[in-house]
């Protein structure tokens, strides 16, 4: 793997709702509200389609999330360009369907898998008809019918990974595997909590015992509480935790685990670093594969779906991008890649824990924006 490869941009970028969206798709996940109308029939949107060239591909993703070296291969396979757009958050990808855009080819994260699927924005995926689907769904049950997609109707797996923390040991030597690390007093002035609600949140539930995406109220004013014994240690939320750590601005910070891997790529001495997964439990997401309801190529973005399967197409977009796939006979790549940090390895066990942050109503979303405008206002 080239030294060279540019870590991906999306890192930097805030994962979680932001403040007021959040209240508003709440209700989006109960029952499609939130969206515009979709101009597509039933019958329409759940007929198979076609895997077949039927058009150049419209992709819209986050930034830097493809090789291009496998860009480049889809595009001489099969003689289509590829035109491409770049969204920074959820609700930015949503806003641009709402607004009438045509996508071929989307990458929402689970909990919005499942609200653009109630809310009719998406077509019905045949895996029958990939022809190397068996790889993630036969390879993991969890993803055959998971709780966002029952049945994967509308989905395929794309990505899958962990929070947990990221830290400098050459600043404040070993720590001892659980969320208290992030208390450690060797790193004060130094420690970054990630900008993003649920993420902050669920941390703070798993350190009391809670759920971890709790809305009851003395649940949220014990988390609350407890966020505000770390603000004197506190120097920021950032969602870069990458080059926080890589610069040395955080000596301590709670990280995305493909990104602690994508940092692999920079760091000149890899064993200045750690990457654990507190005991407590550790938040775990994945990034999926979607057609929306109005695509125009959808067959030629089922054909980029099974193209993107191809474990040498895995293995190549795992060591650039940092993000495990959960592609059969493609675990020997990630592991390599992270082997001074393995515990970013997502395994059976973390998908059975089932911490995922899961969609509320628009009450209990409300209540967590809450709570959330009270921890960063410290």
């Amino acid at each position: 793997m080239s030294p060279e490869v540019p870590p991906p941009s999306r890192r930097s970028l805030l994962r979680a709702a932001a403040l007021g969206a959040l209240g508003a798709a709440g209700a989006a996940s109960l029952g499609g509200c939130g969206f515009a109308p979709v101009k597509v029939s039933d019958d329409e949107a759940s007929a198979p389609i076609d895997v077949r060239v039927d058009g150049d591909l419209v992709y819209f993703n986050w930034a830097d999330y493809v090789d291009p070296a496998v860009f480049e291969g889809f595009r001489k396979e099969y003689g289509v360009k590829i035109i491409q757009s770049n969204f920074d958050s959820m609700e930015g990808m949503v806003a641009k369907l709402n607004a009438g855009n045509h996508y071929d080819i989307i990458f929402p994260t689970a909990k919005w898998a499942q609200r653009l699927a109630r809310g009719g924005k998406l077509r019905r995926i045949d895996h029958s008809r990939l022809a190397h689907s068996e790889s993630v769904l036969g390879k993991h049950a969890y993803f055959a019918d998971p709780w966002y997609d029952p049945g994967s109707a509308h989905t395929v797996p794309f990505t899958v990974y962990k929070t947990g923390i990221g830290w400098r040991r050459d600043q404040i030597g070993d720590l001892t595997g659980s969320w208290d690390d992030l208390w450690n007093r060797k790193a004060k002035g130094r420690t970054f909590l990630l900008d993003d609600r649920d993420e902050v949140l669920g941390m703070a539930a798993l350190k009391l015992g809670l759920g971890i995406t709790t809305s009851d109220t003395g649940d949220l004013d014990r988390i609350t509480s407890l966020l505000k014994t770390l603000r004197p240690s506190l120097r920021g939320f950032s969602s870069d935790s990458y080059n926080n750590l890589l610069n040395g601005n955080a000596a301590i910070s709670q990280a995305w685990s493909g990104d602690m891997a994508a940092m692999l790529n920079q760091a000149k001495d890899p064993s200045v670093f750690g990457f654990q997964a507190p005991r407590e439990g550790t938040p775990i997401n994945s990034d999926c594969y979607a057609i929306p309801s109005n695509a125009r190529h959808p067959g030629t973005a089922m054909l980029f779906i099974d193209y993107m399967l191809r474990p040498e197409n895995v293995k190549k977009n795992i060591e650039y991008i940092g993000y495990p796939m959960p592609v059969a006979g493609t675990e020997d790549v990630y592991a390599a890649l992270v082997k001074p940090f393995p515990e970013c390895i997502v395994t059976d066990d973390d998908l059975k824990a089932d911490l995922f942050f899961r969609n509320g109503t628009r009450a209990q979303e409300d209540a967590r924006d809450t709570a959330w405008t009270h921890v960063k206002a410290g």
